[in-house]
């Protein structure tokens, strides 16, 4: 099966939805345009929720009493969530509890407070799902984050927030983003595209910048699972209990106080996690050395760092900005409105 590239500047968004059809009696008239007041693009990672300017943990903590701080706290329903710190238990299916749905409110304020928008407003929602589930997880969803009672009322921050959803709009990860970024796979014949996200690998091969929706592919190698490693190689050989944020900056190339003996670890497991994302890869059927990739992610700027000549890998793109895939959803919803 394979999905025409061009949707992705304008075809994409008719394939995935329906659109709306005019009542009976009424086939002369244009299609009703979609007005929307703000589009908002959610990336709701395992391991943080991004949109196109914010970034934070997918941490979640509730209390029945105001904590002693109102800094990244959702009032909802008469409860308190502190948003951002920690991670949650894996879940593999997000709408089993309401978590994922109370951080899509702290993105949402928070997105709207960058942009200095109003606190009571209509917001389009575009979020995406991985490739190899997009079909099976699409409608719960999408019924998960667009649910009856309008308008959705909470605070965060200690400030009072009116949205009204107006639309979900849901898109596959990853070739979404290339929505930003189509000069990555013109002229290739074949790409290869690899999501490293917080819980999964996310692979597929486009031919003649078509995707291929036969390639998909999910590996449960995300950086979840080499942080987890880190964390206890660190602990196992020096004793010392690092964070995921330390973690994160060594793994990064960023400066970090760190006893050096667990910084060598953290290196060096850095490297072995790169050489086993790269076995998984060329396991899976895609021969690395043979056609270029397209590397996003929060896991792209770890193999990028560690990724040497000696891997012998044919041309490699690194699309390291983490709020690529929030921005792509937003930007074909944009162009889904100005139609």
């Amino acid at each position: 099966m394979q999905i025409s590239w061009a949707g992705l500047f304008g075809v994409l968004p008719f394939f995935f939805f329906q659109t709306k059809r005019p009542p009976a009696g009424k086939e002369q008239e244009k299609p009703e345009r979609m007005w929307c007041r703000i589009i908002i693009g959610i990336d709701q990672g395992y391991y943080a929720i991004k949109t196109p300017h914010v970034c934070f943990p997918t941490g979640l903590t509730g209390y029945d009493y105001e904590p002693y701080t109102m800094q990244n706290v959702l009032q909802y329903n008469g409860k308190f969530y502190v948003c951002g710190t920690g991670r949650q238990t894996l879940v593999r299916n997000k709408t089993s509890n309401d978590n994922y749905y109370l951080l899509t409110m702290a993105a949402i304020a928070q997105e709207i407070r960058y942009r200095r928008g109003e606190r009571k407003t209509d917001v389009v929602l575009a979020a995406g799902l991985p490739l190899a589930s997009f079909g099976r997880e699409k409608k719960g969803f999408r019924e998960y984050l667009f649910r009856k009672e309008q308008p959705l009322r909470f605070r965060y921050e200690d400030e009072s927030y009116e949205i009204r959803i107006q639309d979900v709009k849901l898109f596959p990860q990853g070739y979404s983003a290339l929505a930003l970024h189509p000069e990555c796979v013109r002229d290739e014949p074949s790409v290869l595209l690899a999501d490293i996200g917080g819980w999964t690998v996310d692979l597929m091969r486009l031919d003649n910048s078509v995707p291929n929706a036969a390639t998909c592919r999910s590996l449960e190698l995300g950086v979840i699972r080499c942080v987890d490693e880190i964390t206890e190689q660190v602990r196992r050989n020096t004793g010392l209990s690092v964070t995921d944020i330390q973690i994160e900056r060594v793994l990064n190339g960023q400066s970090c106080s760190m006893d050096p003996a667990a910084k060598e670890i953290i290196v060096r497991q850095g490297r072995l996690y790169t050489e086993k994302i790269l076995s998984a890869i060329m396991e899976a059927g895609f021969d690395l050395k043979a056609i270029p990739s397209v590397i996003m992610g929060g896991g792209a700027s770890i193999l990028k760092r560690h990724v040497t000549p000696q891997d012998g890998l044919c041309r490699q793109i690194y699309l390291t900005d983490v709020h690529a895939n929030a921005s792509g959803y937003e930007r074909i919803v944009g162009q889904m409105c100005a139609k």
